[in-house]
């Protein structure tokens, strides 16, 4: 054997590096399902099912075209690792060369490279060109550098591929950035009729797999019963044209927006796909300009979609491996406080929480707000040890790799990593939630109450969050308002918030 192509379960592109000069006379693919993939952080159910759903699928596609492979399936060989899976395909095959495309996370690239050392066979890492960035230019991008700023490198990126950008080298429509257009909340009528986004039911091989999950993972928390993800390129492709058709002229506006009962709204629900390698980035920003260049989207829900690929997206997987392994055991704010048991089971009287866990246990999806101003606010202002924080966001979510849910989440939600790449900690009180949603309606708390019986327990640790950290949010010019606002309670007020507070994060199963 010349060539052992190891694929990982995010790597499901028949167009890879990974392929390039294959020789089906000398060469081989290999991939495997292991157990410690779903336990080294306790996966629900849902985000088990879709990468085992589509490698199979990708193993069904990769045979047709004739490619030899060797697939190890669960339950079918006795190896719990990927590493001890690849050590004995190594001793038994001994290739030349184990070729492989840069893996999503640290942890699985290390444990590769040191299983190809100790068997004495060369690792081959091809750069992922799925990616517009690669980590060679962002570390140019970041050499020298205290701190990042991701609108620096989203504009970097734009000029860089010509997206969105005139003949005179200008942003279209005369801005980078649309995002004051795009904040936009339904108000009391609610969202009204919306577009549902297209069914992809379940065929034999996600049969199979569900079944398989429910028999092997069946003590994982969540649910898989209404899988509806899309699995193959091919249902890619219609996710794809069904947004960019049916959601994106209202994305902008409303992305946003939350409303209780409504996991989807008009967002694109493309990252699975696109973190598979199911999607090509280029080709889901193309489109959506495509859309606009047509009049059927506006320009700041087609700018404000386009910079969560090429600006933040890119941006994250940058950072990522420029911070690791830094970055997993960051905690700026030395927060250690245990996450809250309801995290894993949406069993709490904040509604706000209940309909952001609960969609997220039942789906494998929240939103981008939901994750950063609702699941992850409540986390950073409850003073929860990031690394906890870390594991939940690794387990629960369909579209959870580590380059970029690490960098969200500690980085972003946290505020953990300092002010290395995100310019403030994205802390808010009950107010906001009921600006952006109608969580809280007939929710038990009060989201103007902030200390005592029915105190809201977002405003309570809000509030309590700012004083514990004054200092370092008067020194910052885009919190110092948090402080100033602060500094109009009475030391009376400020010692019950203290008190709701600590009595809060004692008793946390009674919130």
């Amino acid at each position: 054997m010349r060539n052992l192509v190891v694929v990982l379960g995010d790597q499901l592109s028949l167009s890879s590096v990974a392929f390039d000069g294959f020789d089906a006379a000398r060469d081989r693919v290999w991939m495997a399902e292991v157990r410690e993939e779903s336990e080294h952080v306790p996966s629900t159910k849902m985000r088990t099912a879709i990468f085992l759903s589509a490698m199979r699928h990708f193993a069904e596609a990769l045979t047709a075209r004739g490619m030899p492979l060797d697939y190890l399936k669960l339950g079918a060989h006795p190896f719990a690792s990927i590493e001890s899976a690849l050590a004995d395909t190594l001793a038994r095959h001994r290739p030349e060369t184990v070729l492989m495309v840069e893996a999503g996370e640290w942890r699985l690239e290390q444990a590769i490279a040191n299983v190809c050392r100790a068997s004495g066979v060369q690792l081959a890492l091809r750069d992922d060109l799925h990616f517009m960035a690669s980590r060679a230019e962002f570390a140019e991008h970041a050499q020298g550098k205290r701190r990042l700023v991701m609108e620096n490198f989203y504009r970097h990126m734009r000029m860089k591929h010509k997206v969105l950008m005139d003949d005179e080298g200008q942003p279209e429509g005369g801005q980078w950035n649309f995002d004051h257009d795009n904040r936009g909340a339904f108000g009391r009528e609610g969202p009204g009729l919306l577009p549902a986004p297209p069914s992809f039911a379940p065929d034999a091989i996600t049969r199979e797999v569900l079944a398989e999950v429910e028999l092997r993972f069946g003590d994982h928390y969540g649910s898989a019963s209404s899988f509806d993800w899309p699995v193959t390129r091919e249902q890619a492709l219609v996710a794809l044209a069904d947004f960019v058709e049916h959601r994106l002229q209202d994305f902008g506006r409303f992305q946003d927006a939350m409303w209780a009962d409504e996991p989807f709204l008009y967002h694109g629900l493309l990252s699975s796909s696109m973190n598979l390698k199911l999607l090509d980035p280029r080709e889901v920003i193309d489109a959506a300009v495509a859309r606009w260049r047509t009049g059927a989207a506006p320009i700041e829900a087609v700018e404000g979609f386009v910079r969560q690929i090429i600006g933040w997206r890119e941006f994250m997987r940058g950072v990522y491996w420029w911070r690791m392994p830094k970055l997993l055991e960051a905690n700026a704010l030395k927060h250690q406080q245990d996450l809250p048991g309801w995290y894993w089971t949406g069993e709490v009287h904040m509604n706000c929480m209940r309909q952001a866990i609960g969609q997220t246990l039942r789906t494998g999806y929240a939103h981008h707000i939901q994750r950063l101003m609702v699941t992850g606010n409540f986390a950073l202002t409850f003073g929860v040890a990031p690394a906890q924080v870390h594991a939940w966001y690794l387990s629960v979510y369909v579209d959870a790799v580590e380059w970029v849910e690490l960098p969200n989440t500690v980085g972003m939600s946290l505020f953990a990593d300092g002010a290395r790449f995100v310019t403030k900690p994205y802390a808010a009180g009950g107010a906001y939630i009921r600006r952006m949603s109608n969580y809280c309606d007939g929710c038990r708390y009060q989201p103007g109450t902030r200390s005592g019986e029915g105190a809201c327990p977002m405003t309570v640790m809000y509030w309590d969050f700012v004083a514990r950290h004054e200092r370092m949010l008067e020194n910052n010019p885009r919190t110092v308002m948090m402080t100033r606002n602060l500094g109009r309670f009475s030391d009376d007020e400020r010692a019950a918030i203290r008190r709701t507070a600590a009595d809060m994060r004692a008793h946390p199963d009674l919130l």
